[in-house]
């Protein structure tokens, strides 16, 4: 990155000082332009009141420039050349189709500035009407601009060669003083709000401190995981190894046996159930990007996962109802019936015998409400804040009698996050529970 400033510092200074330099020489060479027309002007004025090149006078006039670089032309009404100080005038052709002539003839003085390419000069012309209607022209050569950069290219380049010298002094001195308060954040993150730094990194600094907490949460969130997994997964694979060991060295009892096959069996749904909600909340922390929105008729959804649980239930000594109108959101399908199902799973788990679970879909102005709602143990206002949590259990020895994993909620929060939904929790102890997810509809 520091080679990289440096780099587009240097590119920047050195363009700069090139533009700069040519502009300047242009600057330079226009406004030696105007300084030799106007000598040039004053001279020929000079010349003219002088009244030195009247017709009579004219030949008093040989010689008089030999020893100056400045040309000196008279030409007649006519065109014709009467005078010229470096050349025999009866060697000269016609001048008045000469533009400097014609518009001296129309204005009364005029100048004009030819190219010679291949001297790589210009020739400058002043012009002026004389009283008695002839014109006298003034001519100098000037070194091109191009004549002038060439002269002065040595010049140019060790001007050029300090410059950049000067600029990589100091975008040296200026990318190290950038620099330096992101190095330090860098070396010292944990120690990040120590480092002076000016106030255009200060977002920059908030955010970095604020994915650096982030990290490290989720690495200690996942670390607790980590544990939390073993720790489930152990439980199970203890009993199947246990009760395994016994009918397989022989040590069980005939009317032991069919128990202990009983007991595998519950240990290994109880496996499969727990792999499943791991593997079920791991596709939720990474497909978030990759959901797929869909019409759902959340009704439908909840009416058809009632049905599915009535047998559950039963099963718990507990009475399900449903009530609801159809409803139509914009949420995935499969997250919408893993959501249902887990409310519902844990409404039953949780319950009294002879406790009663209600589910109901409604729609209120823009949004669409689905509550659970159950008559069970309830939840102490110390723990509702952490219920959500993975592998959070108020009562464990209940949680693991019922077949519970501690994931159930955790899923139900994974999935209202994804889908852009509310989830409230309302819960007394000893009353029952309530969850409301409320999605927003257009």
């Amino acid at each position: 990155m520091k080679k990289r400033i440096n780099t587009r510092f240097m590119l920047v200074a050195s363009v700069a000082i090139i533009l700069t330099m040519c502009f300047a020489t242009y600057i330079f060479y226009d406004t030696y332009k105007i300084e030799v027309i106007e000598e040039m002007k004053a001279f020929a004025h000079i010349l003219k009141d002088t009244q030195a090149f009247e017709d009579s006078n004219i030949e008093y006039q040989k010689g008089s420039f030999d020893d100056s670089d400045i040309r000196v032309t008279v030409v007649d009404s006519e065109g014709n050349v009467i005078y010229d100080s470096q050349v025999l005038s009866k060697q000269l052709d016609n001048h008045m189709r000469r533009p400097e002539i014609q518009k001296a003839v129309k204005n009364g003085e005029s100048y004009e500035i030819r190219e010679s390419k291949t001297l790589s000069k210009n020739t400058f012309y002043y012009a002026i009407l004389l009283d008695n209607g002839s014109i006298l022209r003034i001519s100098k050569d000037v070194g091109s601009l191009i004549n002038i950069i060439g002269n002065m290219i040595p010049y140019m380049i060790l001007v050029a060669v300090i410059l950049i010298s000067v600029c990589f002094a100091v975008s040296h001195f200026l990318t190290k003083s950038i620099l330096e308060p992101i190095n330090k954040m860098a070396d010292n993150i944990n120690e990040i709000d120590n480092v002076d730094g000016y106030k255009e990194l200060a977002p920059f600094m908030t955010t970095i401190k604020r994915q650096h907490a982030d990290i490290i949460k989720n690495a200690m969130m996942r670390q607790e995981f980590t544990a939390n997994v073993s720790h489930e997964l152990k439980t199970p694979l203890t009993s199947i190894s246990g009760y395994s060991e016994l009918i397989s060295s022989g040590m069980a009892e005939d009317e032991d046996v069919k128990r202990f096959a009983i007991e595998i069996h519950n240990s290994a749904k109880r496996l499969l159930t727990l792999i499943n909600d791991i593997i079920k909340l791991s596709e939720l922390d990474y497909m978030e990007s990759d959901i797929y929105f869909e019409k759902v008729n959340l009704h439908e959804a909840a009416k058809k996962c009632v049905n599915s649980l009535k047998v559950n239930a039963d099963k718990h000594n507990v009475s399900i109802e449903y009530d609801g109108e159809d409803a139509i959101i914009d949420a995935n399908s499969d997250m919408i019936d893993e959501l249902i199902y887990n409310l519902c799973d844990n409404a039953i788990r949780y319950n009294k015998p002879e406790g009663k679970v209600f589910i109901s879909v409604k729609k209120d102005k823009d949004s669409v409400i689905l509550r659970v709602q159950d008559t069970g143990i309830g939840i102490a206002k110390e723990h509702q804040v952490r219920v959500f949590e993975r592998f959070y259990r108020v009562d464990k020895s209940r949680s693991k009698s019922t077949g519970g994993t501690g994931l159930g909620l955790a899923i139900v929060k994974h999935i209202v996050a994804n889908l852009r939904a509310n989830l409230i929790l309302e819960s007394e102890e000893g009353v029952g529970t309530t969850i409301t997810i409320k999605f927003k509809v257009e």
